[in-house]
């Protein structure tokens, strides 16, 4: 029998667009065009409840949180990042998906999907935007020689257990022009996995259960073999 699939992107700001064509060329490799895949922008309530994982698009996450809390969408995409179902941030979706932002702008909202704390701007004004190509195939054997675009990206810099989180990376993070912590509750309880790190220790992919978070843009590369990977490791799998 036939699987069919709703995969949403968060369509209230940023490269929504991108992720949901990166999607449907994903769809149609040999490995996945067995299922049946819908890819839905996401914009209102009802439209997230119809989906079986979500992608939260790179953007600006102050202006999404905004956005999302303006049209009450905030809580039930709070609900969507607390259930079983697979969620991925991208760069500015990682930052919404975490339950801990450093250098976050005032009224700035998380999610808490993810008990990771996620630093904003992390490279600095003057790397605004950089391309690296990466190795990813300790954890997705399919994506050696990755093309990696960094965008005033964020980066982890600590796993959230207890009181404090515990740091994870090199010292020293920018704190760029904001000195405001942002921090809310995270009921997701599986283990953090750091699935990625840059040649200076920077984290810039992480996994927690079936939530995803990377610093970079998948989505603006010219490349879907990590749009196929997500759809087969987390929504397929999560059947």
């Amino acid at each position: 029998m036939t699987r069919n699939f709703t995969v949403g992107v968060l369509a209230l700001q940023g490269a929504f667009a991108e992720h949901l064509q990166h999607l449907a060329l994903a769809a149609e490799t040999p490995n996945l065009s067995k299922y049946t895949f819908t890819f839905l922008p996401v914009r209102t309530p009802d439209q997230l409840a119809t989906c079986h994982a979500l992608i939260i698009p790179g953007g600006e996450s102050t202006s999404m949180s905004l956005i999302a809390e303006r049209t009450g969408m905030l809580q039930p995409l709070v609900d969507f990042a607390a259930s079983s179902k697979p969620v991925w941030g991208t760069c500015a979706g990682l930052i919404f998906l975490a339950c801990e932002i450093s250098n976050a702008r005032p009224h700035q909202k998380a999610l808490g999907g993810m008990s990771v704390l996620v630093a904003r701007n992390a490279f600095g004004r003057q790397l605004d935007l950089f391309e690296l190509g990466q190795d990813f195939s300790l954890f997705a054997p399919g994506l050696r020689d990755f093309p990696t675009v960094f965008i005033r990206a964020p980066v982890v810099t600590g796993v959230v257990s207890g009181a404090k989180p515990v740091p994870v990376g090199p010292r020293g993070i920018t704190q760029g022009e904001f000195g405001t912590v942002v921090r809310t509750d995270c009921s997701n309880m599986a283990p953090v996995e750091i699935l990625h790190t840059l040649d200076n220790g920077l984290v810039v992919a992480v996994r927690q259960g079936r939530k995803l978070g990377t610093s970079f843009h998948p989505e603006l590369a010219n490349d879907t073999r990590f749009h196929g990977w997500f759809l087969e490791e987390f929504v397929v799998a999560s059947v």
